[in-house]
């Protein structure tokens, strides 16, 4: 696993610079791409870059990473992408795949059909979950409904008004979904994420810290600004 800390912007800019070079190599790959807050920067660097003619998505796949279940349309994770996204790069909105709670059974599946996913690229969570994962979930897990904890209820807030608007279950990529992507990128911003970076280094690999299962995969970048590697 390797770790790259810089200051905010210089880390976001590192990150799309690495997302770039790696389409370049691979201009049809198929990826995978959280949408928390944590992306909003990525999101703006990329962006940016196509406007700028160094980068395209044209032939990129994109499978959704998790999605909450019976969230107000405004404030689902795939209207956040196709907003801040994929309406302002060339990514084709035929090329992307939408996790719901009607085809979670089937998207591992979808996913193999389409050559497995060639790049992963994630953030964390405060309790150091990955897409929707919690602490206790089994390295073995595909994609699934996953019953969301009170804090990442309470991370995603910002995003319903309050913790109590959060639905309580998603939809998600399970651990195994993940770990097979060919290449793994992790994102964490601010200094709220400072101990679940610690503990994806460094704790054991095992459920608790559901995180830490990235320390299996051998393609494995983790992109800390100076808050959130402040522990290492």
């Amino acid at each position: 696993m390797k770790t790259i800390v810089l200051e905010r912007d210089a880390l976001f800019q590192r990150a799309a610079d690495d997302i770039a070079l790696f389409l370049k190599e691979h201009p049809a790959a198929v990826i995978t791409m959280a949408a928390g807050r944590t992306m909003e920067p990525l999101w703006e660097c990329l962006v940016q870059m196509v406007r700028d003619g160094k980068l395209s998505f044209e032939h990129v796949t994109l499978f959704q990473t998790a999605e909450f279940i019976d969230a107000p349309e405004e404030m689902t994770l795939r209207h956040r992408t196709e907003q801040l996204f994929l309406e302002k790069t060339d990514l084709k909105p035929e090329n992307c795949h939408w996790l719901t709670e009607s085809n979670y059974g089937s998207f591992d599946d979808r996913i193999r059909e389409a050559g497995g996913l060639d790049l992963a690229i994630l953030g964390i969570g405060r309790n150091a979950h990955i897409a929707f994962n919690e602490p206790a979930t089994q390295y073995d897990t595909r994609c699934r409904i996953q019953k969301l904890t009170d804090k990442t209820r309470e991370q995603y807030a910002w995003l319903f008004g309050s913790a109590d608007a959060v639905p309580e279950k998603a939809c998600t990529m399970g651990i195994h979904t993940l770990i097979d992507a060919k290449k793994i990128m992790v994102l964490a911003a601010g200094e709220e994420k400072k101990q679940a970076v610690f503990d994806m280094l460094y704790a054991r690999d095992d459920s608790v810290i559901p995180a830490a299962f990235l320390q299996l995969p051998f393609d494995v970048t983790v992109y800390a600004d100076t808050e959130a590697g402040s522990k290492l």
